[in-house]
């Protein structure tokens, strides 16, 4: 039997949970000042299901399931949705997380804001260009930044660097 405490108390965790993203202004969606800007529908029909459950959605891809993990050669990697450069191969380095790792974005690649969709703060990064959601940032990362940008394979492109 529920107790009515109990009851209460999940009440006003959902309604929290609720205040929070509310607070929570930094909304890439409704920032409305990326130069791509696109209707759901134009979105659903570019993107495949998995990269707009990602891009647009902001959900997290099954981690190891992208083959971008295993991307060795040297290129660019950019938004799966606008084809923005973000990250030189470089930067990239092996976490352990499951996900693509880069300690650096390139210049002006990307923009953050605050996520607390599991009810703690993170940071979340998305395309400067298309504010697709690319993953989060962490500052357990290696030197020479210390920053971990964990990135959704998905949300990526790979372009490896012509032949020399």
């Amino acid at each position: 039997m529920i107790d009515r405490r109990v009851l209460l108390m999940g009440a006003a965790a959902v309604l929290g949970f609720g205040a929070i993203r509310w607070l929570d202004a930094d909304d890439v969606e409704a920032a409305g000042s990326f130069e791509i800007q696109k209707t759901d529908g134009e979105w659903r029909a570019l993107l495949t299901r998995a990269q707009y459950d990602v891009l647009r959605l902001h959900r997290t891809e099954v981690p190891g399931s992208s083959p971008l993990n295993r991307e060795k050669r040297k290129g660019t990697f950019s938004c799966a949705a606008c084809a923005l450069p973000l990250f030189a191969s470089d930067t990239k380095y092996e976490s352990g997380t499951g996900w693509p790792s880069f300690y650096r974005p390139l210049p002006d690649a990307v923009g953050t804001r605050a996520d607390y969709a599991l009810l703690m703060r993170r940071t979340e990064v998305h395309c400067a260009r298309c504010g697709g959601h690319l993953g989060h940032v962490f500052s357990d990362g290696p030197p020479p930044t210390g920053q971990r940008y964990c990135m959704n394979g998905v949300a990526l492109a790979f372009m490896p660097d012509a032949p020399a």
